[in-house]
């Protein structure tokens, strides 16, 4: 009788325990708070830039990080290209739609959410306002019930502390990303935590063994687009432009050409050339937002014997991580989409050039 009563009494109890991923489990509440942002500047190399920034700062005022979406037409899960695990070895993280599902209805519901914008005490912060701000927030279901604007620079961690104690904003949500663009250059060897996801590296991982088997390749990123195009028109001696520092390096008072952001046909193929003669590769992989020069390539390399390679895949990130297993990289000084690769590659210790430079 005893022996039954006890089985029963022990199922209760199991019956009752809260399951795997829930408040009380896996998802505890932090007491010293919680940072989220909206990356909303530009496409996914400004985005992958400005994360960065924002894991670093997330530490600097020691809250643990909600990891925003990236922003395409709509809201992608960070896990849906990266693994959340390695960032854990960096720092305090939860993703987003775990927050919002198993934290923010407990502490922090309708009714008492702030925003936070940058700016002089009493300016008019529009947290919702335009694309992709408010379809960003609306993608994660949240709603602003008061908005304030704080006078703090990120590089002052200790500003943002005082300004947004704990205590009264145990969460704070910022209207854009608390980094610069380019990204600090003490925040490049976080790019170690930006590891892929397994579908990523698999997909990847399948179009290098089809198109290119176990032999070396080379991977080149070329920008010829028209808005492209236009917007290396006025660059030439300018210090500091878009992803420039990932080649010139910060404060050395080095200048961007045109033809580091807007290559000539010669250049390309010259440069090619001497990766394909110095890494003895029988293959290219091109990523291009327009014309991957495929003729004129194959053309140049003919007597090399060398196979030129372009997928335009239906996702960019593709293009990103195999260009990353490259065996030599060859990319543009001016892009963020160059950067990510070149980052990527500089924590593995991988070699990368740049059109007109290298």
């Amino acid at each position: 009788m005893m022996a039954s009563w006890l089985g029963v009494t022990v199922l209760l109890l199991l019956c009752f325990l809260p399951g795997r991923g829930t408040n009380s489990s896996e998802h505890q509440w932090d007491d010293r708070g919680y940072l989220i942002f909206c990356l909303c500047m530009g496409r996914f190399g400004n985005q992958a830039e400005h994360f960065l920034g924002g894991l670093a700062f997330a530490k600097k005022i020691d809250r643990t990080l909600i990891v925003p979406p990236f922003r395409t037409y709509k809201n992608i899960e960070f896990d849906e290209w990266f693994k959340l695990e390695p960032l854990k070895e960096y720092h305090r993280v939860i993703l987003a739609r775990d927050f919002m599902k198993d934290l923010a209805p407990t502490h922090w519901p309708p009714g008492n959410r702030t925003g936070v914008c940058y700016g002089k005490p009493g300016r008019e912060c529009q947290m919702k306002e335009g694309n992709p701000f408010g379809p960003f927030w609306d993608g994660l279901g949240v709603d602003f019930d008061k908005t304030i604007s704080v006078e703090a620079y990120y590089g002052n961690p200790q500003g943002w502390m005082e300004a947004l104690p704990v205590d009264k904003y145990p969460v704070v949500a910022l209207r854009g990303a608390p980094a610069p663009f380019p990204m600090a250059e003490e925040n490049i060897p976080l790019a170690k935590y930006l590891q892929w996801s397994d579908n990523i590296e698999e997909e990847a991982g399948s179009h290098i063994q089809k198109l290119m088997g176990n032999e070396k390749f080379i991977g080149i990123h070329l920008r010829n687009g028209v808005d492209w195009k236009n917007a290396c028109e006025h660059v030439e001696g300018n210090e500091n432009y878009m992803a420039s520092p990932q080649c010139l390096g910060y404060g050395r008072g080095t200048k961007v050409t045109h033809k580091m952001c807007f290559p000539p046909k010669e250049e390309i193929l010259r440069l090619v050339k001497n990766a394909v003669l110095k890494t003895k590769a029988k293959h290219i992989y091109v990523a291009t937002d327009k014309n991957p020069m495929k003729e004129d390539l194959e053309n140049h390399l003919k007597s090399l014997k060398v196979k030129v390679h372009h997928l335009d895949p239906w996702l960019p990130q593709i293009d990103l991580a195999i260009l990353g297993k490259a065996e030599l990289f060859i990319g543009n000084c001016i892009s963020s989409f160059t950067s990510f690769v070149s980052r990527q590659r500089l924590v593995q210790d991988k070699p990368t050039q740049f059109w007109g430079y290298s």
